[in-house]
């Protein structure tokens, strides 16, 4: 609750600071830094409608392409730095994969509405930032409209669309760590009801980890067609290709990281790999449509689908573990590929009724997806090396063959669902239902799996004139997972969970113009049965499925703009999670891995609009994490190694003239060395160090 009670306590000086007199014109250069949509009023993946955030019986977070631009957010991972529940970055700077953490669990990516492509062990596809206008973070269950998910939320990526109006932008990053980038986004119109995007980026980049080498090129081009004044056809794809070079993704030993070694301390920037061999490959597109028809005022149409097609490809030597004199270590040989493809479609009516009383917005669906993913690998030992003084390349690598079968499933799913938002007078019902059928396929063993369950979500906000909204849900959740059990050889059995949450939103409609700010604050408590969890061991990803899992808390946010000066934003976040029954009876009575109880941030920006300085702005931000567990206790992981807690700084300098805007942003600022992640005995990861980026853009 500080965050919040500071953020309004402080909004009479702001405005009033801000604040212009009509009467008394400035008659110096005036530059307004413009960000309409930096505090969101609405999200399609809550409700699948067009309801108020207000309206929503859940908690949501949006961060919008003005915040993404103003604060200099290149991934998913530190988009959410300062949202409430949600935690980044526990595998460190990682140049792949967005590693988040959602309520004490790991959310499934969406991309447009559509779960992406994840693989076997990662719930993302790391596809990139840029191409998105904003990142919803949609908390607790939300199998009722998305059928696959997990109990603590998913995550969804809108792709930028095309515009009826000629617009856009060309930027150069660089940055430290080597970090250089070319990005740019143009659209406008093509004839007559038609218009077009296109979005490109190059990055070439090192990595505060020695001899890291990561390129990434990614072309999005879209179109929109207004076929008629009722109905529009949206055309959307993506390119991306990733080339890493010498990355070991962590693995460094516990002791000369987080635990004491009497050689010293290993350095954040070792690679304790082979750079010269290490290699990950990964390509990733996909191609689809959003079809929108208008029936009538009251009646309409909405089709989103994508074909996706996802392949990667890794030659990785990493450390397995220290030797007796604390210094050598012993590594393996992991090569490992994986392909999924597949395809998604989304089909949904709204009718709205009524117009007295009681008014209903009806929203009736059926998607369907079908996915098939084949994983192997292959494991060698490989030379020892010197954690303190490592010679590379001093005997030769053995590459084993991918013969050993990680996963080979395919995954039919068909869901129906229906949802009706009730309101009358001051309060708003939402009552939302679906049944899914679910067919996996194991390829290895020859045989199909049926599972099918009822989702349903019931919610209640009562919406008081001063903008404030309590509101209280309770949501169920039901989600089939990949894989097999590492202990038992057997196909890993669904997932089911339940979530009571009761909270307070606040959309500031009452305070003066210019001033736009949302507030929400949340109590929640989730029960899971059957938690895939994934470790490390001496072959990496050995999953194993626990019995039952809980997860309750609390979270505040708050995100403002004031008169296009201040920006803010703030949270707290507490999160008490346990394993409540582990079937090896190893883990029962831990917290979960990866969830600080406690996670506090604030960011604060202003930009000056009036003066010879017009269109400078300077901002500086604060996140602090409690410790955390690396892992759970499991057959292969006698030990869990927490992180110490950390409080990190930001800051940000920008610079806004006519079409041209420069920025510096520094996360970390006081290089302060930490350990993110301890997944096992032999596999930590530092957190990010200082790192230093400037843009240079040119809007179109």
């Amino acid at each position: 609750m500080l965050a919040a009670s500071i953020t309004l306590a402080l909004l009479p000086a702001l405005t009033a600071n801000a604040q212009q007199d009509p009467a008394n014109p400035i008659d110096l250069d005036r530059i307004v830094v413009s960000a309409p949509n930096y505090v969101p009023s609405g999200s399609m993946t809550a409700t699948k409608s067009d309801a108020p955030l207000i309206e929503t019986p859940q908690s949501i977070s949006v961060v919008t392409r003005d915040q993404i631009d103003l604060l200099g957010f290149t991934d998913v991972q530190q988009a959410i730095r300062y949202t409430s529940g949600i935690v980044g970055e526990n595998y460190g700077p990682d140049l792949r994969y967005d590693f988040l953490t959602l309520r004490g669990f790991t959310p499934k990516q969406y991309i447009d509405g559509l779960q992406a492509p994840i693989s076997t062990v990662i719930f993302n596809v790391g596809v990139d930032l840029y191409g998105f206008q904003e990142v919803d973070v949609l908390k607790g269950p939300a199998a009722v409209l998305y059928g696959n998910s997990p109990p603590g939320g998913i995550y969804n990526l809108t792709s930028r669309r095309a515009e009826s109006v000629f617009g856009g932008e060309l930027g150069v990053k660089v940055g430290s760590e080597r970090y250089k980038e070319v990005h740019g986004t143009v659209t406008g119109p093509l004839a007559d009801g038609l218009s077009a995007r296109a979005t490109l980026l190059y990055r070439d980049r090192g990595s505060q980890t020695d001899h890291v080498k990561g390129e990434r090129t990614y072309f999005a081009p879209t179109f929109t067609w207004d076929i008629s004044d009722d109905t529009s056809l949206t055309g959307l794809a993506y390119y991306q290709k990733d080339d890493n070079s010498g990355d070991t993704n962590g693995f460094l030993s516990a002791h000369g990281t987080r635990l004491g070694n009497p050689n010293g301390v290993i350095p954040r920037g070792r690679n304790l790999g082979e750079p010269d061999y290490n290699t990950y490959d990964r390509t990733q597109k996909a191609v689809g449509w959003d079809l929108r028809h208008a029936f009538n005022d009251h009646v309409s149409f909405q089709q989103n689908a994508k074909w996706y097609d996802y392949k990667e490809f890794q030659k990785v030597v990493y450390s397995t573990g220290l030797r007796a004199d604390m210094r050598t270590v012993d590594r393996a040989s992991y090569p490992y590929a994986e392909d999924v493809d597949g395809f998604a479609v989304d089909n949904r009516f709204s009718w709205k009724l009524g117009g007295g009383a009681v008014q209903h917005a009806l929203l009736a669906g059926f998607d369907y997806r079908d996915l098939k993913n084949h994983a192997r690998f292959g494991f060698a030992a490989a030379p020892p090396l010197d954690a303190f003084n490592p010679v590379y390349g001093a005997a030769p690598i053995i590459t084993p063959e991918l013969s050993s079968i990680f996963n080979d499933q395919r995954v039919k799913q068909a869901g129906v669902y229906l949802q009706d938002q009730l309101k009358a007078g001051r309060w708003v019902v939402t009552l939302s239902g679906r049944y899914d059928d679910v067919r996996l396929r194991n390829h290895q063993s020859g045989t199909t799996t049926r599972q099918d369950h009822f989702s349903y979500r019931a919610g209640v906000n009562y919406m008081f004139d001063s903008g404030w909204a309590p509101y209280l849900s309770y949501a169920t959740s039901f989600e089939p997972v990949l894989g097999t059990d590492s202990v038992t050889g057997k196909s890993f059995k669904p997932s089911s969970s339940t979530q009571v949450e009761a909270g307070m939103k606040y959309d500031a409609r009452n305070l003066p113009d210019g001033v736009r700010l949302f507030a929400t604050a949340a109590l929640f408590r989730i029960e899971q049965d059957n938690l895939v969890n994934v470790q490390s061991g001496q072959t990496p990803m050995f999953g194993r499925q626990l019995g039952e899992v809980q997860a309750q808390g609390g979270e505040l946010e708050v995100v403002a703009r004031i008169y296009d000066r201040w920006s803010v934003n703030a949270s707290y976040s507490y999160t008490d999670t346990e394993v409540v029954r582990d079937a090896g009876g190893f883990a029962t009575g831990d917290p979960l891995p990866t969830t600080p109880r406690h996670k506090l941030t604030g960011l604060v920006d202003y930009t000056l609009q009036e003066g010879n300085l017009a269109g400078l702005g300077f901002g500086l931000g604060g996140r602090h994490l409690s410790a955390s567990a690396g892992s759970l206790l499991g057959q292969w992981n006698a030990q869990v190694i927490h992180t110490k807690p950390s409080t990190l700084w930001d800051a940000i300098v920008h610079y806004n003239r006519d079409q041209w805007r420069l920025a510096l942003n520094v996360t970390n600022l006081f290089d302060k060395e930490y350990v993110g992640r301890c997944e096992g005995i032999s596999n930590c990861i530092y957190g990010q160090g200082r790192q230093v980026i400037a843009t240079f853009t040119w809007k179109l």
